[in-house]
C-alpha cells in the first residue's frame, strides 16, 4: 500500500523538483538572456541602436524615467539570474550532469551557453555607471568600497580578486604610519581633482543628479500626503456617503443613534445641562415660574435636536471607517507600483539626515525621543488613541490605551537606541558622542 503510494504520487513529485533543480542553470541563463533581449529591443526601437541615455534630448523628462525604470528593472534580473547561473553551475557536479542526461533532459552545447553570455555581457557592458547616482551617495554614507559585478567576467574573477581589492584598500586614520601627515595627502588629492579639466563636467552632472534627487523626492512625498487624503475626501463626499445617508434615511424610525454608551452618556449629559439652565435662568428672571408642560416640551425639542445631531455624527463615523479603508488602500498602492520612488526617497532622506551636524542630529533624536518615548509622551498617545476612537465612532477602551502606552513606547525607544547603537555610532561616532553629553 506504502508502496504503490509513493510509486503513484511522491515518486513523480521528487521526479519533477529534482529536474526543476538541473535546469536551474539553463532557466537562469535564459531568463537573463531575455532581459538582454529587453534593454536591446528598447536600444533598437527608440535609440537608434545606441545605449539607453538619461541625458537625450530627443525625449521628454518623464519618458527618459519611464525607459531607465525599466533598464534598471532589466539589469537587476540580469545580475540576479547570472549570480543564480554562477551559484547553480558550482554545487552542479559531474554525476548531476550525468543524471540529467540519463532523465532525458535536452543537453545544450556550450557555444550556446557561451553566445548568450557573450550578447548579455555585450548589453550591460554599456551600463557599468548605470548606478552612479546611487552608488556615489552610498560610498559617501558608508565609506567603504562596494563593487557590485555587472558582467560575467566580474562574476568569475569577483572571488579571485578579493585579495587584491583588500591590497588596494587605503588604511585607516588609526594605521597610517606615513612621514608626512594624511591631510598632506588628502589636500593634494583635492587639488588633482579641482585641477582636473573634467572637474566641471562632473560637478554639473553630480548637480544634476541631486536636483532630480530632490524632484521625485519632493513631488513622490507630495502624491504620498495628497493622494490618500483625496482619496478620503471624494469617496466618502461621493461614494461612501451617499449610500450611508440613504441607509439612514430609509431606516430613519429605527436606526442607531448612538454607536456607543459614551455618546449616550454624553448626550443624557448635555440634555440634563440644558434643563438646569432653564431652571435657573427662569428662577433669574421675573417671569412667572415654567409649569411641568412647558418645561417638558422645551427638553422634548432640544431631545430631538440633541438625536439629530449624535445621528449625524454616528453616520459621519462610519463613512470615516469605510473612506479611511480606501485611502489605506490607495496609500499602500502607490507604495507598490513606486519602489523607484521609494528607492531614490530613501537616497533623499540620506542625504538630510548624514548630512546634518553633528549638534543638529543629536537635536533631532533628543526631539523625537522625548515626543514620542519622554516622560510626558503617555499624555499626547492618550489624546492620539482618544481622537482615533472618536473618528471611527469606537468607545474609548481605557484598559487597552492604558496598555498600548505601557508597551509601545518602550519598543520604540528600543528600535531608537539599537538604530543609535547599530547604525549612527558606525557612521557617525561624533553625533553619538555629542547626543549623549547633550542627553545628560
Amino acid at each position: 500500500m506504502i508502496s504503490s503510494v509513493f510509486r503513484q504520487k511522491i515518486y513523480p513529485f521528487l521526479l519533477a523538483s529534482y529536474q526543476w533543480y538541473l535546469r536551474t542553470s539553463e532557466r537562469s541563463l535564459d531568463e537573463a538572456y531575455k532581459a538582454a533581449l529587453q534593454i536591446k529591443a528598447i536600444e533598437n526601437e527608440y535609440f537608434d541602436g545606441n545605449k539607453i541615455d538619461s541625458d537625450s534630448s530627443k525625449y521628454s523628462r518623464s519618458i527618459l524615467d519611464y525607459f531607465e525604470s525599466d533598464l534598471k528593472k532589466y539589469l537587476k534580473i540580469i545580475r540576479m539570474r547570472l549570480t543564480e547561473f554562477k551559484a547553480s553551475r558550482f554545487f552542479l557536479s559531474e554525476s548531476h550532469q550525468q543524471a540529467a542526461k540519463h532523465l532525458g533532459r535536452e543537453y545544450i552545447h556550450p557555444s550556446l551557453v557561451l553566445e548568450k553570455l557573450k550578447f548579455i555581457d555585450g548589453v550591460i557592458g554599456k551600463y557599468n555607471k548605470f548606478d552612479e547616482f546611487t552608488s556615489e551617495t552610498s560610498s559617501k554614507k558608508d565609506n567603504s568600497l562596494t563593487i557590485v559585478p555587472t558582467s560575467t567576467n566580474e562574476l568569475e574573477e569577483q572571488n579571485l580578486s578579493d585579495e587584491k581589492l583588500v591590497k588596494k584598500t587605503p588604511p585607516g586614520k588609526t594605521n597610517t604610519t606615513g612621514i608626512l601627515p594624511r591631510s598632506i595627502f588628502n589636500t593634494i588629492t583635492r587639488l588633482q581633482i579641482e585641477l582636473d579639466p573634467k572637474a566641471e563636467q562632473d560637478v554639473v552632472k553630480n548637480f544634476r543628479n541631486a536636483q532630480k534627487r530632490t524632484i521625485i523626492s519632493v513631488r513622490f512625498l507630495l502624491l504620498l500626503i495628497i493622494v490618500p487624503i483625496l482619496t478620503h475626501q471624494l469617496s466618502k463626499a461621493l461614494v461612501v456617503g451617499p449610500i450611508v445617508d440613504r441607509y439612514f434615511e430609509r431606516h430613519s424610525e429605527d436606526s442607531v443613534v448612538f454607536l456607543n454608551y459614551e455618546m449616550e452618556e454624553e448626550a443624557l449629559s448635555e440634555l440634563q445641562r440644558f434643563e438646569e439652565r432653564i431652571k435657573f435662568d427662569n428662577l433669574l428672571s421675573n417671569a412667572e415660574p415654567l409649569s411641568t408642560e412647558q418645561i417638558e416640551t422645551q427638553l422634548k425639542s432640544k431631545a430631538h435636536e440633541i438625536a439629530e445631531e449624535f445621528r449625524h455624527s454616528s453616520s459621519n463615523s462610519i463613512k470615516n471607517v469605510f473612506a479611511d479603508i480606501l485611502s489605506v488602500v490607495t496609500f499602500t498602492w502607490l507604495l507598490l507600483v513606486s519602489k523607484r520612488e521609494i528607492a531614490v526617497l530613501k537616497d533623499f532622506f540620506d542625504h538630510i539626515v548624514y548630512g546634518l551636524s553633528d549638534s543638529a542630529k543629536a537635536f533631532i533624536i533628543i526631539l523625537f525621543t522625548d515626543i514620542f518615548v519622554g516622560f510626558h509622551s503617555p499624555h499626547g498617545w492618550e489624546v492620539i488613541l482618544d481622537g482615533i476612537s472618536r473618528h471611527w465612532g469606537l468607545p474609548a477602551n481605557h484598559d487597552f490605551i492604558f496598555l498600548f502606552i505601557a508597551t509601545f513606547p518602550v519598543i520604540l525607544d528600543t528600535i531608537f537606541k539599537y538604530w543609535i547603537f547599530r547604525y549612527l555610532n558606525r557612521i557617525s561616532p561624533s553625533a553619538v558622542a555629542t547626543y549623549r553629553n547633550m542627553n545628560e
